[in-house]
Formats: C-alpha cells, structure tokens, sequence
C-alpha cells in the first residue's frame, strides 16, 4: 500500500553544512572540476562503437571528485537490466519490461538491493538504470528498458527499485529526463504535450521516484517544446528542483546531452558526462566574461558534493557490515533472484483446451522446437544496457533440462519445408519467435554517418507484428499441427491477431535474463505455474496505436496512448492491459468500497479454486463518468500480488490517494479534485469483463 510520503533513504538535507565545508577550500577553477566528467570523448565512443578492446562501461565512469578537499567522485554505472561493468560476472536480470509484467514491486527492490551490491563490487558508487520513460508508441526500441505503458506501474516499479538501490548506499539516477520514447530520432526531435498530458501522463512516474528519495536524475538527449532536454529550464529548474524540491544532481546523457554551456549551467544541469565538452574549460571562460555567476556554479556542487558526501557514508556502512558477513557481494542468490523474476514476469495469453502444462505423452515423447532464437542468447539489445553474465540459458537448454525423459530435435527453421515435415511427426511441436538486438533497442551511428559495428535496433519503424520469416514458419507449421505452442521473444508489444487464432498456446517470455530458459522450461512443463500480467495492451491491428513518425522533427504526445486510447475509441483489444493466464483458476467477490480522510480503499475477496497454488494480481482502476473534464474511462491506480494455495482465500485491501484522483487544472496550474461520483473497478485485468464495478460520492475532507 502506498504511503502519502517516502523517507528519503538518503537525508541529504544533513549534509549540506559538511558539502559547504568541502567547497569553501576550493578555489572556482576545482569547484567547475566537481561539474565535470573525467573521460575522454574518444575511449567513450570508442568504446561504444567496439574499436577498443574493453566494453562500454568496463570500468565505472568517473565524474567530478577532488582528493585535497575529500570530495569523492561519482562513479557512474550503467545499465537497466543489471550492472554493465566487469565480464563474466555480473547478473543478467529480466529486462525492465518483464519485471513490469510482475506487478511485484517487493521483488523489484530486491533487485534494486542486488544490483547495488553488484554495483558496489565493481567499484562503483551511481547506478544510472532506472527508466521510467513511457513509451508513446510500443515500437520504441528501447520499450525493454522500462516497465510498461502505465504511468502508475512506472511510477510504482521504479521507485520500488530506487529505493532497494539506495538501501544498499548507491546513488539512483533515473533516466531520462523526459519525454524520451523515440530511439533513432533521439537527437533531434522535439516533442510537445498538452499539460494535461505532461502532468498526468509523462512526468508522474519521474516525481515518484524523487519522492522515494532518487539521488540524480539524467536528462535526455530530445527537445521539448523547442528546448533541449539538457539545458531546459521549465524541465530541469522549476519542475525538477523548485516544484518538486528535488535536492540531488542532474546530470547529462552521454557525451551529447548539451550543446551551450552557458544555457546548460542555468537550466539547472549539475554534471556532464561522461567527458567535458561544455563545462570545464568553456564554463571557466563564461564565468571569466560575466556570463555565469559564481553562485550558479556553487549551487551545481553543492548538489553533487552533498549527494556523494550522504552517499559515501551509507556506503561505508554496509561496506563494513559486508565484510564482517563476508558476503559482499553474493552472486549466485542474484541469478536465482533473476530466476525468480522469470518465472513471475513471463506472461500466458493462450491456453487453448490447457495444452499445458505438458504432460504425459506430450511432455515424456518426441518433442520439436523450432526457430533460430531458441538457441541464441537473447537477453536484450547491445546498447548501453548490455550485461555480460557468466552464462546464458537459453530457451532450448531450459527445455532439454526441463524434460527429462523426452526426446528433444532443434531446428532453426530455415526451411519451411523441413520444419512442417519435423512438426507433423513430433508429439509437441514449440514455436519460439520473435525480436532480438538487431531488430529493437539503442541506435547508435559512427562518426562519418553510418551504422555503428554493434548494429543497434533502434525502434521497429516497420511496424510492430512478426517479421515476415517468423510469421512464415507459424504458418507452415499450423497448417499441419493445430496444437503449436509458441513463445515469444521481444522488448516490447507484439501483434499477434494475423496468426494467434491458429495456434494452440502462446508464452510472452519478453528478454527473460540469463535464467530465462530456465523458467520457460519450468512454466512448459509445470513446475512453474505462471502469472505475468501485460504491462501493455495488444490492440487488432497496429491502427489503434497513437500516431508516430519516427522519423520526425517534431512529434506531438497525445493525452492518450496505450489502453485508454484504445478505451476512448471503444475498441476491443486483442488482450487488455493487465491480462495473463495461469494454469489455476480465481474468483473475485465480496467487493466493498469506503474513503477514509484523505484515501479511498476497496477490497475484495481473492479465492483459488483450481487445483494447484498460483499468484493472482489483484488490479484497482478508476474512472470519474462525470466529470467536468475529458478523462480515461478507467485508468490503474493500485495493485497487489497475492499468493493462494489450493482451496485458499484472502481479502486484499488496496487505497488510492485522494490527491492522485484528480486532474491537472490548466488555467489554475495546480492539481484538481473533484467531489463527485467515481467508479472504482476491481479485478485481474482492464477489461471490464474481468472487473467488478463499485460507485460512490466523493467528500470533501472536513
């Protein structure tokens, strides 16, 4: 249950006194070094562009510091799906958008609580891989590293991370600052956004994790309305630090975040990383010719020393009660924690005449896997993010240590021909599908314009659905076998109405980490009963989705997106946002809604009464059928993850905040509640024939 306000991990307020100590030695030259990253622009992009021979972020990145005054540096690390730096030992986790699918944001702190181990371990003291940007439209190509299309379930996931990161005294960057959903135009696009849309839409998820105490924040690299991101006042200033009483750093996307040092410095922008182009020297100049004044460049250190100063001293106890636990750094409890998320984040659309689990014949006879992602290592794309664990399971090593009795024959799906002929013989017959870096994820060009040598997705600009091939092989395949199972493979929304009607079952596994074979073998063959929700909705057809061009110079973001612009259309969805199968069954009943000071609550009876235990994801939406403006039917506002044995029974008591009801009122600039009759939905999905409906009389807290 949401609090009104997080305690902040880190009091930075408390050492402001101890930062001003530590400037006052300093003379303007080393108070503008503290502003500054330590590396050169060319090992960076090298590095990124695989001309070196260590890795993007081998090494943590260093920024600001000063040893005489005993200013520690920030050491940048990055990544969304676990720790960048080092090779062959960090954890792969689940990309963001399959842990958004567990609706478990107890299990995304201890990630967050795992990867600042793993951060710390590689000297580090910033993890930068909190995303929480929204994706506008699901072809983004970085869709994967964040949680979803809902405001509230970014909000929720990523705060939830930030705090299990900063538990464990690293600092926690969420990225990126704002509006960033459109991967290969990144750098020159300018979005603009009703307000309704920005205070309601884009910028919420980002002020929950202030509020759960984030230490910086990274600015993007795209406009908005005409203003670079990185050097926007309205954004970084007046937002950021005087609205929402941020009180950490900000800091700029890699190497190109600004481009006028002068702008830059007074928008609010503390740090730039991870080499100096527009500060350092050129912002020494500025402050020389009466450009800059010296308070401007004392508030930006402060902000980055105080934070490292809180920082530093959480850091050195946990350091000390590591060493005497002697345990650091435990990666092995990491990758089954990888494991874990698997299993609850991979999502069952399709289950037809329960398939599965495999059992009997199927599960112990001749069983045919086909498709080349089955034996590839497919954890996500090869941008910034990329992990390099010890080991990968793939799909098909999950299976065959899954299914154990049975005879396993792969094959990549070349010919079509082979494949049918395979198929039609085998007792089971998996389908595994999908995208994989070179279809989705960072877009990066060389410096003479072409294509990077790690070739990066960049955003699925020819649509969203299956790529000819893979639609090819379902196809042959269904057209002698009616019970194919597929798994899908992918950062993001998938179409799926051309072909689903025609298979038999089908599994969204997302990019499910190093341990993600694994647990597509367990939920196959039963050992795992699955309970992914959709962080998404899967529309018909790719014309229920919003308006892009991702080619654009400009874009506008509509108010709507996702499942309420599907709501506001009144078009049925192939499968609601928050949908997944399990292999039990559940019955909601007993619904009872009431407000209490300054929250309303509803609750609900929550009963297995399949034959095994399973999780359900109890789902809150409201809607406000009257009011004064144009609003989403429904829209989440809470949900809980709940645990039924067999037979078992428990009531969930999910609470909305009175404050979050409302809506932003343009003309007056603030948010606004309205006293009026609202309707609150409980259920396991956002369609409303998986929810129950309660209406009541809002009151104005006396």
């Amino acid at each position: 249950m949401r609090k009104k306000q997080c305690n902040k991990i880190l009091v930075r307020d408390s050492y402001t006194e101890e930062a001003k100590r530590c400037l006052s030695k300093l003379n303007i030259s080393e108070k503008i070094e503290l502003l500054s990253g330590k590396m050169s622009l060319e090992e960076v992009r090298d590095a990124i562009q695989n001309r070196r021979k260590t890795h993007y972020n081998e090494f943590p990145y260093r920024g600001g510091g000063c040893e005489k005054a005993g200013i520690p540096p920030v050491l940048f690390v990055d990544g969304t799906r676990g720790v960048v730096c080092g090779s062959g030992k960090a954890t792969c986790f689940p990309v963001s958008v399959l842990r958004g699918a567990t609706f478990d944001p107890i299990l995304e702190r201890k990630i967050g609580e795992a990867i600042a181990e793993e951060v710390k371990a590689a000297g580090g003291n910033l993890f930068a891989g909190i995303c929480v940007n929204l994706p506008y439209h699901p072809g983004w190509g970085r869709s994967q590293e964040s949680y979803g299309e809902d405001t509230f379930l970014l909000g929720e996931m990523g705060a939830a991370l930030t705090e299990g990161i900063q538990e464990k005294g690293i600092i926690a960057c969420v990225k990126h600052f704002a509006f960033n959903s459109m991967e290969n135009a990144r750098f020159d696009v300018s979005i603009s956004a009703s307000k309704r849309a920005e205070r309601e839409v884009f910028l919420p998820q980002f002020k929950r994790c202030i509020d759960a105490g984030a230490g910086a924040v990274m600015s993007s690299y795209n406009q908005y309305q005409g203003s670079m991101c990185g050097q926007n006042d309205y954004l970084l200033r007046k937002v950021l630090k005087e609205e929402w009483k941020f009180d950490g750093f900000v800091m700029t996307d890699f190497n190109w975040g600004i481009k006028d040092t002068v702008l830059a410095i007074h928008a609010g922008q503390d740090l730039e990383m991870p080499n100096t182009n527009f500060y350092g020297d050129n912002l020494r100049k500025a402050f020389e010719n009466g450009e800059v004044e010296e308070k401007v460049i004392e508030e930006a250190a402060l902000r980055i020393v105080r934070t490292v100063l809180s920082t530093q001293s959480k850091l050195q106890d946990s350091i000390q009660k590591n060493i005497q636990k002697k345990d650091s750094c435990n990666y092995k409890e990491h990758q089954k924690l990888a494991l874990e998320c698997a299993r609850e984040g991979i999502t069952m659309v399709k289950n037809e005449n329960q398939i599965l689990p495999l059992k009997g014949k199927r599960a112990q006879g001749n069983i045919v896997i086909l498709g080349r992602l089955a034996d590839q290592e497919v954890t996500g794309d090869k941008g910034s993010s990329q992990v390099y664990p010890p080991y990968v399971t793939t799909i098909l090593k999950g299976i065959q240590k899954a299914a154990t009795g049975a005879e396993i024959i792969y094959y990549n799906g070349d010919s079509l021909s082979h494949s049918k002929r395979l198929a039609k013989e085998a007792d089971t017959v998996i389908v595994v599908v999908g995208n994989d870096f070179h279809d989705e994820g960072e877009y990066v060009k060389s410096d003479d314009g072409m294509e990077a040598v790690m070739h990066m997705g960049g955003d699925r600009q020819e649509g969203v659905g299956l790529k000819e091939r893979d639609r090819n092989l379902i196809m042959e395949i269904t057209s002698v076998r009616k019970d194919a199972i597929v798994v899908l493979l992918g950062g993001g929304m998938i179409m799926m109405q051309e072909w689903i009607s025609e298979v038999a079952a089908v599994l969204l596994s997302y990019y499910p980490g190093m341990e993600g074979g694994t647990a597509i073998g367990e939920i196959l063959f039963g050992k795992v009963n699955p309970s992914g929700k959709l962080p998404f909705v899967v529309p018909k057809r790719e014309t229920d989705l919003p308006k892009i061009d991702w080619k654009a110079k400009e874009q506008v973001y509509e108010y709507y997106r996702g499942y309420t612009l599907l709501q506001k259309k009144g078009v049925e969805p192939l499968f609601p946002f928050g949908y997944g199968l399990s292999y039990t069954t559940f019955t909601m009943y007993d619904m009872k809604v009431w407000q209490e000071q300054e929250s309303i609550y509803a609750s609900i009876q929550v009963n297995n009464n399949g034959k095994r235990e399973g999780d359900e994801i109890v789902q809150m939406y409201v809607g406000v059928p009257n009011s004064t403006v144009e609003r989403p039917e429904r829209i989440l506002k809470a949900f809980q993850r709940v645990h039924l044995k067999k037979g078992e029974s428990k009531r969930v008591v999910l609470s909305c905040r009175i404050e979050d009801m409302g809506f932003y009122d343009e003309e007056k600039g603030t948010v606004r509640i309205e006293y009026t009759t609202y309707a609150v939905y409980l259920g396991n999905s956002s369609d409303l024939n998986d929810l129950q409906k309660y209406s009541f009389l809002l009151s104005a807290i006396m």
